[in-house]
């Protein structure tokens, strides 16, 4: 969007009143999460595991005159989800928006991949938005009027990524989710979206190509204007207007789509849908589909991994 445009747009995005939950927000992205929200008139429920992290966090919060509270638990069981909804009613006496986020990496290749590699993955991204999600959900539909559930997505479920089967895995899978929390809470008001970040953090560092980006980045550095804008990489404040935006009255309409945030580009990730159908009367053999494939399917086939798009 050009400069001209964005200072034209509506600024009717204050979150006055409203409580938010941000799990894993001690740091990196979940931190510039909860500072935005805050900074835009949320109270908010931070959660980490650390609780120096959570600390801080909360701290910077009050500081600049915003409200918040820590819960020090781990994201994954029902139980946390739980002390999250009853730390936002009891203390700030409602609950508005959950920023599911926390989130663990366990990196290997599948015939490396131990189970307890996957499951660690899964608890906390898979079963932790599921089970906050849960807790909110009903929070909000009894208190009625409506809310938001922002799950964190990655490229990785977009389009996979080598070493990355439990984390690729959870991550598609927390976007189908929140397309289906979009249907089923359409009634309440509540809207589930997810955001596809692209942003430089300890986990972004692990990959090759962004590390030394990354340390120079955390050294005093400016990111490079190629990364901002052609590898859609920038800071964990640049992702944090997308989450205040998706709060919003403003976004009041806005549910079930994935939306990619990162450097200068916004993105908006199409569903699934289907590239052609062919059909056969009476069935298909191996023989026909084989047809079938070479003839009509196969120049319609995508490539597996990212393909750069402007």
């Amino acid at each position: 969007m050009s400069a001209e445009a964005q200072a034209g747009a509506p600024a009717d995005v204050r979150l006055d009143g409203r409580v938010a939950i941000v799990t894993g927000s001690g740091r990196s992205l979940g931190r510039a999460y909860a500072l935005a929200l805050a900074a835009a008139g949320a109270a908010v429920v931070v959660n980490d595991v650390d609780p120096a992290t959570a600390a801080d966090t909360v701290a910077s919060i009050t500081e600049a005159g915003g409200r918040a509270v820590a819960v020090v638990a781990p994201v994954g069981p029902a139980s946390t989800a739980d002390k999250l909804v009853e730390a936002a009613m009891t203390q700030f006496g409602r609950l508005d928006i959950l920023v599911a986020n926390a989130g663990v990496l366990r990196d290997r290749v599948l015939w490396k991949m131990g189970d307890d590699d996957f499951d660690a993955v899964v608890d906390t991204h898979l079963r932790g938005t599921f089970t906050c999600g849960r807790a909110a959900a009903i929070a909000m539909r009894e208190q009625g009027e409506g809310g938001r559930i922002i799950v964190i997505g990655s490229p990785a479920g977009q389009f996979g990524s080598f070493g990355q089967t439990n984390y690729a895995a959870v991550k598609a899978g927390l976007v189908a989710m929140a397309r289906t929390w979009s249907l089923e809470l359409a009634r309440a008001g509540i809207t589930a979206n997810a955001v596809i970040p692209t942003a430089l953090s300890p986990m972004t560092a692990t990959i090759p190509a962004y590390t030394q980006v990354y340390e120079d980045y955390v050294a005093g550095g400016e990111i490079p204007t190629e990364f901002r804008r052609d590898h859609a990489l920038g800071t964990p404040d640049d992702v944090a207007p997308l989450i205040v935006w998706l709060a919003s009255e403003r976004a009041a309409d806005v549910t079930g789509q994935a939306i990619g945030i990162g450097g200068d580009r916004v993105t908006l990730y199409s569903h699934p849908s289907a590239l052609r159908t062919v059909d056969h009367d009476g069935g298909w053999s191996a023989e026909g589909i084989d047809a079938a494939w070479h003839s009509e399917l196969a120049e319609l086939a995508q490539p597996s991994g990212p393909t750069k798009r402007h």
